[in-house]
Protein backbone atom coordinates (compact mmCIF):
# COMPACT_ATOMS: atom_id res chain seq x y z
CA UNK A 1 0.00 0.00 0.00
CA UNK A 2 2.69 2.62 1.15
CA UNK A 3 4.29 1.78 -3.02
CA UNK A 4 0.39 3.00 -4.36
CA UNK A 5 0.51 6.07 -2.06
CA UNK A 6 3.93 7.12 -3.50
CA UNK A 7 2.72 6.11 -7.43
CA UNK A 8 -1.05 7.89 -6.95
CA UNK A 9 1.60 11.08 -5.18
CA UNK A 10 3.87 11.26 -8.32
CA UNK A 11 0.92 11.09 -10.62
CA UNK A 12 -0.57 13.74 -8.42
CA UNK A 13 2.37 16.12 -9.27
CA UNK A 14 2.03 15.99 -12.84
CA UNK A 15 5.16 12.96 -13.41
CA UNK A 16 5.04 11.39 -16.51
CA UNK A 17 4.61 7.54 -16.53
CA UNK A 18 8.16 7.40 -17.59
CA UNK A 19 9.42 9.34 -14.85
CA UNK A 20 6.79 7.33 -12.10
CA UNK A 21 8.53 4.11 -13.84
CA UNK A 22 12.04 5.26 -13.26
CA UNK A 23 11.70 6.39 -9.45
CA UNK A 24 9.47 3.23 -8.61
CA UNK A 25 10.69 0.78 -11.07
CA UNK A 26 6.89 -0.24 -11.28
CA UNK A 27 5.54 -2.78 -14.44
CA UNK A 28 4.33 -0.20 -17.18
CA UNK A 29 0.81 -2.45 -17.18
CA UNK A 30 0.72 -2.46 -13.50
CA UNK A 31 1.40 1.35 -13.21
CA UNK A 32 -1.70 2.09 -15.79
CA UNK A 33 -4.35 -0.43 -14.03
CA UNK A 34 -3.44 1.37 -10.86
CA UNK A 35 -4.42 4.93 -12.07
CA UNK A 36 -7.13 3.38 -14.04
CA UNK A 37 -8.66 2.31 -11.00
CA UNK A 38 -7.66 5.86 -9.26
CA UNK A 39 -9.34 8.07 -12.06
CA UNK A 40 -12.46 5.25 -12.13
CA UNK A 41 -12.85 6.10 -7.76
CA UNK A 42 -13.16 9.71 -8.68
CA UNK A 43 -11.40 11.04 -5.69
CA UNK A 44 -8.40 13.16 -5.03
CA UNK A 45 -5.18 12.58 -3.79
CA UNK A 46 -5.66 13.81 -0.43
CA UNK A 47 -8.73 12.01 -0.13
CA UNK A 48 -6.77 8.44 -1.21
CA UNK A 49 -4.18 9.25 1.34
CA UNK A 50 -6.52 9.97 4.76
CA UNK A 51 -7.73 5.95 3.46
CA UNK A 52 -6.48 3.26 5.83
CA UNK A 53 -3.98 0.20 4.52
CA UNK A 54 -7.20 -2.04 4.61
CA UNK A 55 -9.37 0.35 2.55
CA UNK A 56 -6.80 1.29 0.03
CA UNK A 57 -6.16 -2.66 -0.30
CA UNK A 58 -10.41 -2.79 -1.25
CA UNK A 59 -10.50 -0.15 -3.69
CA UNK A 60 -7.39 -0.92 -5.32
CA UNK A 61 -7.68 -4.87 -4.95
CA UNK A 62 -9.75 -6.29 -8.12
CA UNK A 63 -12.68 -8.89 -7.06
CA UNK A 64 -11.99 -12.11 -7.88
CA UNK A 65 -14.76 -14.30 -9.68
CA UNK A 66 -17.30 -15.37 -6.76
CA UNK A 67 -17.03 -18.76 -7.30
CA UNK A 68 -19.74 -21.18 -5.15
CA UNK A 69 -21.95 -24.24 -5.02
CA UNK A 70 -21.54 -26.71 -7.91
CA UNK A 71 -18.97 -24.84 -10.14
CA UNK A 72 -16.64 -24.03 -6.62
CA UNK A 73 -16.82 -27.79 -6.05
CA UNK A 74 -16.38 -29.03 -9.64
CA UNK A 75 -13.04 -26.88 -9.07
CA UNK A 76 -11.72 -28.30 -6.10
CA UNK A 77 -12.54 -31.65 -7.17
CA UNK A 78 -9.63 -31.31 -10.29
CA UNK A 79 -6.92 -30.10 -8.11
CA UNK A 80 -5.26 -33.36 -7.14
CA UNK A 81 -5.04 -34.40 -10.62
CA UNK A 82 -3.65 -30.59 -11.64
CA UNK A 83 -1.33 -31.39 -8.67
CA UNK A 84 -0.24 -34.78 -9.96
CA UNK A 85 -0.08 -33.28 -13.80
CA UNK A 86 2.51 -30.59 -13.09
CA UNK A 87 4.78 -32.78 -11.49
CA UNK A 88 5.14 -33.75 -15.46
CA UNK A 89 8.05 -32.19 -16.92
CA UNK A 90 6.88 -29.43 -19.32
CA UNK A 91 3.60 -28.83 -17.81
CA UNK A 92 2.31 -25.63 -16.63
CA UNK A 93 -0.47 -23.92 -14.91
CA UNK A 94 -1.37 -22.24 -17.91
CA UNK A 95 -1.99 -24.92 -19.95
CA UNK A 96 -3.98 -26.59 -17.01
CA UNK A 97 -6.24 -24.13 -16.54
CA UNK A 98 -6.91 -24.47 -20.41
CA UNK A 99 -7.65 -27.72 -20.36
CA UNK A 100 -10.26 -27.30 -17.85
CA UNK A 101 -11.53 -24.05 -19.63
CA UNK A 102 -12.21 -26.71 -22.63
CA UNK A 103 -13.69 -29.63 -20.49
CA UNK A 104 -15.91 -27.17 -18.36
CA UNK A 105 -16.58 -23.76 -20.52
CA UNK A 106 -18.53 -21.79 -17.63
CA UNK A 107 -15.99 -22.82 -15.02
CA UNK A 108 -13.36 -20.74 -13.14
CA UNK A 109 -11.55 -17.69 -14.76
CA UNK A 110 -7.47 -17.68 -14.62
CA UNK A 111 -7.47 -15.60 -11.71
CA UNK A 112 -10.19 -17.21 -9.93
CA UNK A 113 -8.73 -20.79 -10.96
CA UNK A 114 -5.10 -20.05 -10.02
CA UNK A 115 -6.51 -18.22 -6.49
CA UNK A 116 -8.21 -21.26 -5.79
CA UNK A 117 -5.71 -23.58 -6.19
CA UNK A 118 -2.82 -21.66 -4.44
CA UNK A 119 -5.50 -22.04 -1.43
CA UNK A 120 -5.54 -25.55 -1.86
CA UNK A 121 -1.89 -26.26 -2.06
CA UNK A 122 -1.66 -24.20 1.12
CA UNK A 123 -3.80 -26.00 3.07
CA UNK A 124 -2.53 -27.61 6.37
CA UNK A 125 -1.60 -30.95 6.49
CA UNK A 126 -0.92 -32.61 9.76
CA UNK A 127 2.33 -34.53 9.88
CA UNK A 128 3.10 -37.39 13.09
CA UNK A 129 6.22 -36.60 14.66
CA UNK A 130 7.98 -39.73 14.18
CA UNK A 131 9.93 -41.04 17.62
CA UNK A 132 12.45 -43.04 16.48
CA UNK A 133 14.01 -46.31 18.47
CA UNK A 134 17.29 -46.61 18.49
CA UNK A 135 18.58 -49.94 16.05
CA UNK A 136 15.41 -49.61 14.37
CA UNK A 137 15.82 -48.21 10.49
CA UNK A 138 18.13 -47.19 8.24
CA UNK A 139 16.99 -44.33 5.79
CA UNK A 140 18.79 -44.01 2.58
CA UNK A 141 18.73 -41.83 -0.67
CA UNK A 142 19.99 -40.01 -3.36
CA UNK A 143 21.20 -36.39 -3.36
CA UNK A 144 19.56 -34.04 -5.87
CA UNK A 145 22.48 -32.86 -6.74
CA UNK A 146 25.60 -34.24 -8.05
CA UNK A 147 29.04 -34.39 -7.60
CA UNK A 148 31.75 -33.85 -10.50
CA UNK A 149 34.97 -36.25 -10.89
CA UNK A 150 36.88 -34.68 -13.88
CA UNK A 151 38.59 -37.16 -16.66
CA UNK A 152 42.35 -36.41 -16.62
CA UNK A 153 42.86 -37.16 -20.21
CA UNK A 154 39.88 -35.39 -21.85
CA UNK A 155 39.26 -32.21 -18.76
CA UNK A 156 35.59 -33.19 -19.39
CA UNK A 157 33.87 -32.93 -16.23
CA UNK A 158 31.59 -36.18 -15.31
CA UNK A 159 28.68 -35.80 -12.71
CA UNK A 160 28.26 -38.30 -9.65
CA UNK A 161 26.23 -39.77 -7.51
CA UNK A 162 26.21 -39.40 -3.98
CA UNK A 163 24.38 -41.77 -1.78
CA UNK A 164 23.11 -40.79 1.75
CA UNK A 165 22.07 -43.11 4.50
CA UNK A 166 21.30 -41.83 7.87
CA UNK A 167 20.39 -43.59 11.27
CA UNK A 168 17.05 -42.88 12.63
CA UNK A 169 17.62 -42.49 16.44
CA UNK A 170 21.14 -40.90 16.78
CA UNK A 171 21.55 -39.61 13.23
CA UNK A 172 24.77 -40.60 12.45
CA UNK A 173 25.14 -40.17 8.35
CA UNK A 174 27.53 -41.71 5.86
CA UNK A 175 27.98 -40.42 2.58
CA UNK A 176 29.28 -41.87 -0.51
CA UNK A 177 30.03 -40.23 -4.19
CA UNK A 178 28.95 -43.47 -6.87
CA UNK A 179 29.08 -43.60 -10.17
CA UNK A 180 25.20 -44.41 -11.26
CA UNK A 181 22.38 -45.22 -9.58
CA UNK A 182 22.41 -49.12 -10.94
CA UNK A 183 21.66 -51.91 -8.98
CA UNK A 184 25.49 -53.25 -8.44
CA UNK A 185 26.33 -49.32 -7.17
CA UNK A 186 23.33 -48.65 -5.18
CA UNK A 187 23.66 -52.64 -3.09
CA UNK A 188 27.69 -51.61 -2.66
CA UNK A 189 27.01 -47.98 -1.29
CA UNK A 190 24.48 -49.76 1.03
CA UNK A 191 26.95 -52.51 2.22
CA UNK A 192 29.43 -49.57 3.07
CA UNK A 193 27.02 -47.77 5.25
CA UNK A 194 26.54 -51.14 7.00
CA UNK A 195 30.01 -51.40 7.67
CA UNK A 196 30.21 -47.75 8.29
CA UNK A 197 28.11 -48.36 11.28
CA UNK A 198 29.56 -51.81 11.92
CA UNK A 199 26.54 -53.31 12.49
CA UNK A 200 23.07 -54.19 10.74
CA UNK A 201 19.43 -52.20 11.82
CA UNK A 202 16.39 -53.94 11.77
CA UNK A 203 14.83 -52.35 8.83
CA UNK A 204 16.45 -50.34 5.80
CA UNK A 205 14.30 -47.52 4.19
CA UNK A 206 14.85 -46.67 0.90
CA UNK A 207 12.73 -44.40 -1.86
CA UNK A 208 11.06 -45.98 -4.62
CA UNK A 209 14.07 -45.95 -7.19
CA UNK A 210 14.16 -48.88 -9.49
CA UNK A 211 17.21 -50.31 -7.90
CA UNK A 212 15.43 -50.70 -4.66
CA UNK A 213 11.96 -51.31 -5.75
CA UNK A 214 10.53 -53.05 -9.15
CA UNK A 215 7.07 -51.83 -8.62
CA UNK A 216 5.54 -49.42 -6.06
CA UNK A 217 2.60 -50.35 -3.69
CA UNK A 218 0.97 -48.34 -1.01
CA UNK A 219 0.71 -51.13 1.36
CA UNK A 220 3.46 -54.33 -0.05
CA UNK A 221 5.57 -53.01 -3.11
CA UNK A 222 7.68 -55.46 -4.85
CA UNK A 223 11.26 -55.69 -3.77
CA UNK A 224 14.24 -55.94 -6.15
CA UNK A 225 15.50 -59.53 -5.93
CA UNK A 226 18.79 -58.67 -6.14
CA UNK A 227 18.23 -56.15 -2.77
CA UNK A 228 15.38 -58.94 -1.74
CA UNK A 229 18.68 -61.12 -1.35
CA UNK A 230 21.26 -58.36 -0.63
CA UNK A 231 18.85 -57.88 2.82
CA UNK A 232 18.70 -61.80 3.31
CA UNK A 233 22.22 -61.81 3.68
CA UNK A 234 22.17 -59.22 6.41
CA UNK A 235 19.58 -60.15 8.24
CA UNK A 236 17.57 -57.49 7.85
CA UNK A 237 14.00 -55.68 6.36
CA UNK A 238 13.57 -53.49 3.44
CA UNK A 239 10.66 -50.55 4.16
CA UNK A 240 10.18 -48.72 1.00
CA UNK A 241 8.68 -45.50 1.65
CA UNK A 242 5.63 -44.58 0.16
CA UNK A 243 5.62 -42.86 -3.54
CA UNK A 244 5.65 -39.14 -3.03
CA UNK A 245 5.42 -39.36 0.40
CA UNK A 246 8.68 -37.61 1.26
CA UNK A 247 7.96 -37.24 4.87
CA UNK A 248 7.91 -41.20 5.22
CA UNK A 249 12.24 -40.35 5.23
CA UNK A 250 12.10 -37.24 6.52
CA UNK A 251 15.63 -37.99 8.15
CA UNK A 252 17.29 -38.20 5.46
CA UNK A 253 15.84 -35.74 3.16
CA UNK A 254 16.82 -32.90 6.44
CA UNK A 255 20.13 -34.90 6.49
CA UNK A 256 20.94 -34.49 2.56
CA UNK A 257 20.05 -30.77 3.25
CA UNK A 258 22.76 -30.41 5.52
CA UNK A 259 25.27 -32.39 3.35
CA UNK A 260 24.82 -29.71 0.43
CA UNK A 261 26.41 -27.17 3.50
CA UNK A 262 29.21 -29.20 5.42
CA UNK A 263 30.01 -31.33 2.68
CA UNK A 264 29.13 -30.17 -0.67
CA UNK A 265 30.41 -26.86 0.14
CA UNK A 266 33.57 -27.64 1.68
CA UNK A 267 34.68 -29.57 -1.81
CA UNK A 268 33.53 -26.72 -4.21
CA UNK A 269 37.13 -25.62 -4.66
CA UNK A 270 38.31 -28.88 -4.88
CA UNK A 271 39.10 -30.63 -7.86
CA UNK A 272 38.94 -34.08 -7.83
CA UNK A 273 40.19 -36.78 -10.83
CA UNK A 274 38.87 -40.14 -9.78
CA UNK A 275 36.02 -41.28 -7.00
CA UNK A 276 37.87 -42.63 -4.72
CA UNK A 277 40.08 -39.45 -3.79
CA UNK A 278 36.62 -37.44 -3.99
CA UNK A 279 34.90 -40.09 -1.33
CA UNK A 280 38.66 -39.58 0.43
CA UNK A 281 37.16 -35.79 0.61
CA UNK A 282 33.82 -36.90 1.86
CA UNK A 283 34.88 -39.32 4.36
CA UNK A 284 37.13 -36.13 6.06
CA UNK A 285 34.44 -33.76 5.80
CA UNK A 286 31.65 -36.51 6.98
CA UNK A 287 33.86 -37.37 10.70
CA UNK A 288 33.52 -33.44 11.19
CA UNK A 289 29.31 -33.43 10.32
CA UNK A 290 29.15 -36.47 12.55
CA UNK A 291 31.68 -34.88 15.84
CA UNK A 292 29.77 -31.48 15.34
CA UNK A 293 27.43 -30.42 18.52
CA UNK A 294 23.67 -30.69 17.69
CA UNK A 295 22.08 -27.55 17.88
CA UNK A 296 20.60 -27.29 21.62
CA UNK A 297 22.52 -30.24 22.68
CA UNK A 298 25.40 -31.08 24.82
CA UNK A 299 26.34 -34.24 22.40
CA UNK A 300 27.40 -35.07 18.70
CA UNK A 301 25.58 -37.66 16.64
CA UNK A 302 28.44 -39.64 17.09
CA UNK A 303 28.32 -39.64 20.80
CA UNK A 304 24.47 -40.07 20.60
CA UNK A 305 25.34 -43.50 18.41
CA UNK A 306 27.86 -44.56 20.56
CA UNK A 307 25.89 -44.55 23.98
CA UNK A 308 22.36 -45.11 22.58
CA UNK A 309 22.46 -47.08 19.15
CA UNK A 310 25.17 -49.04 18.92
CA UNK A 311 25.02 -51.89 20.84
CA UNK A 312 21.20 -52.25 19.71
CA UNK A 313 22.40 -53.26 15.81
CA UNK A 314 22.68 -56.90 14.91
CA UNK A 315 26.35 -58.16 14.31
CA UNK A 316 27.57 -58.23 10.38
CA UNK A 317 27.49 -61.31 9.38
CA UNK A 318 31.45 -63.13 8.90
CA UNK A 319 31.10 -62.51 5.29
CA UNK A 320 30.73 -59.56 2.73
CA UNK A 321 27.50 -59.65 0.36
CA UNK A 322 28.86 -61.14 -3.34
CA UNK A 323 26.76 -59.23 -5.79
CA UNK A 324 24.65 -61.68 -7.65
CA UNK A 325 23.87 -61.23 -11.30
CA UNK A 326 21.11 -62.88 -13.32
CA UNK A 327 19.81 -63.71 -16.86
CA UNK A 328 16.80 -65.36 -18.47
CA UNK A 329 17.81 -68.01 -21.21
CA UNK A 330 15.74 -70.76 -23.09
CA UNK A 331 18.08 -74.13 -22.70
CA UNK A 332 19.23 -75.35 -26.28
CA UNK A 333 18.41 -78.62 -27.77
CA UNK A 334 22.17 -79.68 -26.61
CA UNK A 335 21.03 -79.36 -23.31
CA UNK A 336 23.32 -76.42 -22.27
CA UNK A 337 22.42 -72.58 -21.31
CA UNK A 338 24.75 -69.66 -22.92
CA UNK A 339 25.95 -66.99 -20.40
CA UNK A 340 25.91 -64.51 -22.95
CA UNK A 341 28.19 -61.81 -21.20
CA UNK A 342 31.06 -64.68 -21.41
CA UNK A 343 29.71 -66.10 -24.66
CA UNK A 344 30.47 -69.56 -22.39
CA UNK A 345 28.14 -72.60 -22.48
CA UNK A 346 27.04 -74.48 -19.34
CA UNK A 347 24.96 -77.97 -19.19
CA UNK A 348 21.52 -78.79 -17.38
CA UNK A 349 19.96 -81.37 -16.58
CA UNK A 350 18.35 -82.93 -20.61
CA UNK A 351 14.31 -82.88 -18.88
CA UNK A 352 14.86 -79.09 -19.05
CA UNK A 353 15.72 -78.77 -22.55
CA UNK A 354 13.39 -75.98 -24.83
CA UNK A 355 12.68 -74.76 -21.08
CA UNK A 356 12.88 -71.06 -19.44
CA UNK A 357 15.59 -70.78 -16.66
CA UNK A 358 17.13 -67.96 -14.47
CA UNK A 359 20.97 -67.84 -14.20
CA UNK A 360 22.41 -66.48 -11.17
CA UNK A 361 26.25 -65.65 -11.12
CA UNK A 362 28.66 -64.39 -9.25
CA UNK A 363 32.29 -63.78 -10.71
CA UNK A 364 33.30 -67.31 -9.38
CA UNK A 365 29.93 -69.43 -9.98
CA UNK A 366 27.24 -70.37 -12.16
CA UNK A 367 23.61 -71.43 -11.13
CA UNK A 368 20.70 -72.20 -13.17
CA UNK A 369 17.35 -72.49 -11.35
CA UNK A 370 14.06 -74.06 -13.03
CA UNK A 371 10.92 -73.32 -10.91
CA UNK A 372 12.50 -72.02 -7.98
CA UNK A 373 15.18 -75.11 -7.71
CA UNK A 374 18.20 -75.09 -8.33
CA UNK A 375 19.22 -77.66 -11.17
CA UNK A 376 22.84 -76.81 -12.28
CA UNK A 377 25.75 -75.33 -10.54
CA UNK A 378 29.15 -74.76 -12.10
CA UNK A 379 32.55 -72.99 -11.63
CA UNK A 380 32.50 -69.85 -13.87
CA UNK A 381 34.73 -69.85 -17.00
CA UNK A 382 35.10 -66.88 -19.20
CA UNK A 383 36.21 -68.93 -22.14
CA UNK A 384 34.13 -67.90 -25.25
CA UNK A 385 32.55 -70.28 -27.20
CA UNK A 386 33.20 -73.17 -25.03
CA UNK A 387 31.41 -75.47 -23.16
CA UNK A 388 31.38 -76.81 -19.75
CA UNK A 389 29.31 -80.48 -19.06
CA UNK A 390 28.51 -82.20 -16.32
CA UNK A 391 27.52 -85.74 -17.80
CA UNK A 392 25.16 -86.23 -14.87
CA UNK A 393 23.30 -83.68 -16.95
CA UNK A 394 23.41 -85.61 -20.18
CA UNK A 395 20.92 -88.09 -21.38
CA UNK A 396 21.93 -92.03 -21.17
CA UNK A 397 22.52 -92.24 -25.52
CA UNK A 398 24.73 -88.87 -24.80
CA UNK A 399 25.97 -90.08 -21.69
CA UNK A 400 27.34 -93.28 -23.54
CA UNK A 401 29.02 -91.51 -26.01
CA UNK A 402 30.72 -89.06 -23.95
CA UNK A 403 32.34 -92.07 -21.90
CA UNK A 404 33.84 -92.74 -24.67
CA UNK A 405 36.86 -90.12 -24.70
CA UNK A 406 39.97 -90.58 -24.35
CA UNK A 407 40.50 -89.22 -20.68
CA UNK A 408 37.13 -91.23 -19.89
CA UNK A 409 38.90 -94.49 -20.98
CA UNK A 410 42.52 -94.04 -20.17
CA UNK A 411 41.00 -93.31 -16.47
CA UNK A 412 38.64 -96.57 -16.55
CA UNK A 413 41.56 -98.62 -17.79
CA UNK A 414 43.83 -97.03 -15.05
CA UNK A 415 41.63 -98.48 -12.62
CA UNK A 416 41.74 -101.61 -13.62
CA UNK A 417 45.43 -101.90 -13.96
CA UNK A 418 48.46 -100.14 -15.10
CA UNK A 419 48.90 -102.58 -18.37
CA UNK A 420 45.57 -102.16 -19.34
CA UNK A 421 45.77 -98.11 -19.37
CA UNK A 422 49.06 -99.01 -21.75
CA UNK A 423 47.29 -100.84 -24.12
CA UNK A 424 44.69 -98.87 -24.06
CA UNK A 425 46.88 -95.92 -24.41
CA UNK A 426 48.39 -97.70 -27.82
CA UNK A 427 45.42 -98.40 -29.27
CA UNK A 428 44.55 -94.36 -29.15
CA UNK A 429 48.31 -93.48 -30.16
CA UNK A 430 47.44 -95.19 -34.00
CA UNK A 431 46.60 -93.47 -36.57
CA UNK A 432 43.31 -94.74 -36.94
CA UNK A 433 39.52 -92.71 -37.12
CA UNK A 434 39.15 -91.69 -33.30
CA UNK A 435 35.36 -93.22 -33.36
CA UNK A 436 37.09 -96.33 -34.61
CA UNK A 437 40.18 -96.24 -31.54
CA UNK A 438 36.98 -95.51 -28.84
CA UNK A 439 34.97 -98.48 -29.83
CA UNK A 440 38.26 -100.99 -29.62
CA UNK A 441 38.93 -99.64 -26.15
CA UNK A 442 35.31 -99.79 -25.10
CA UNK A 443 35.18 -103.24 -26.02
CA UNK A 444 38.05 -104.34 -24.94
CA UNK A 445 37.03 -102.77 -21.49
CA UNK A 446 34.05 -104.29 -21.32
CA UNK A 447 35.33 -107.83 -21.28
CA UNK A 448 35.58 -107.32 -17.84
CA UNK A 449 32.01 -107.76 -17.67
CA UNK A 450 32.50 -111.80 -19.11
CA UNK A 451 35.92 -111.99 -17.52
CA UNK A 452 36.79 -109.84 -14.64
CA UNK A 453 39.67 -107.55 -14.07
CA UNK A 454 42.23 -110.10 -13.18
CA UNK A 455 42.09 -112.03 -16.11
CA UNK A 456 41.62 -109.15 -18.75
CA UNK A 457 44.61 -107.79 -16.82
CA UNK A 458 46.89 -111.08 -17.96
CA UNK A 459 44.94 -110.96 -21.07
CA UNK A 460 46.35 -107.66 -21.99
CA UNK A 461 49.84 -108.55 -20.51
CA UNK A 462 49.92 -111.14 -23.33
CA UNK A 463 49.09 -108.67 -25.70
CA UNK A 464 51.74 -105.96 -24.87
CA UNK A 465 54.15 -108.68 -25.19
CA UNK A 466 53.21 -109.94 -29.04
CA UNK A 467 52.98 -106.14 -29.42
CA UNK A 468 49.61 -106.42 -30.49
CA UNK A 469 47.41 -104.30 -30.01
CA UNK A 470 43.46 -105.07 -30.94
CA UNK A 471 40.10 -106.36 -29.46
CA UNK A 472 39.95 -109.59 -31.43
CA UNK A 473 43.41 -110.74 -30.56
CA UNK A 474 42.47 -110.00 -26.53
CA UNK A 475 39.35 -111.16 -27.24
CA UNK A 476 41.00 -114.70 -28.36
CA UNK A 477 43.38 -114.56 -25.36
CA UNK A 478 40.49 -114.89 -22.93
CA UNK A 479 38.58 -117.54 -24.95
CA UNK A 480 41.25 -120.01 -25.51
CA UNK A 481 42.52 -119.44 -22.01
CA UNK A 482 45.84 -118.93 -23.27
CA UNK A 483 46.15 -115.74 -20.26
CA UNK A 484 46.09 -118.79 -18.06
CA UNK A 485 48.43 -120.88 -19.47
CA UNK A 486 51.47 -120.85 -16.99
CA UNK A 487 53.87 -121.17 -20.27
CA UNK A 488 54.54 -117.88 -21.37
CA UNK A 489 55.32 -118.68 -25.17
CA UNK A 490 55.91 -115.05 -26.56
CA UNK A 491 59.13 -115.29 -23.93
CA UNK A 492 60.60 -118.89 -25.25
CA UNK A 493 63.34 -117.97 -27.20
CA UNK A 494 63.84 -120.15 -30.79
CA UNK A 495 67.41 -121.57 -31.05
CA UNK A 496 68.68 -120.25 -34.76
CA UNK A 497 70.10 -122.57 -36.53
CA UNK A 498 73.56 -122.92 -38.17
CA UNK A 499 73.92 -122.44 -42.24
CA UNK A 500 76.28 -121.01 -44.38
CA UNK A 501 73.83 -118.23 -45.90
CA UNK A 502 73.04 -116.73 -42.50
CA UNK A 503 75.51 -113.87 -42.25
CA UNK A 504 75.31 -113.54 -38.61
CA UNK A 505 75.63 -110.30 -36.51
CA UNK A 506 79.26 -109.73 -37.19
CA UNK A 507 78.44 -108.95 -40.79
CA UNK A 508 76.85 -106.05 -39.46
CA UNK A 509 79.79 -104.43 -37.83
Amino acid sequence: MLNIRHILRLHSQNQTTSEIIVQTGIHRLILKRIIKDFKTSKLSFSEINELTDKDLEDLFKRPLENLHGEKLKTLYSQFPEIDKELKRKGVTKALLWDEYKKKHPDGAGRSAFLFHFSQWKARKIPIMRQNHKAGDKLFIDFAGEKLIVKDKETGKDKPVEVFVAVLGASQLTYVEAVMTQKKEDFISACENALHFIAGVPAAIVPDNLRSAVTKSDKYEPTINETFADFAEHYNTTILPARAYRPTDKAVVENTVKIVYTRIYAKLRDEVFYCITTLNEAILAALEEHNNQILTGKDYSRRQQFEEVEKSTLLPLPAMRYEFKLQLYATVAKNGHVALSLDKHYYSVPYNCIGKRVKVMFTSYIVEVFHNYERVAIHKRLQSPFKYTTDREHLPPAHRFVAEREPDTLLTKADEIHKDVMVCISKILEMKQHPEKSYKICSGILNLTKKYGNSRLTKACQRALNFGIYDYRTIKKILENGLDMSEDDDCNTEVEMPQHDNIRGSDYYK
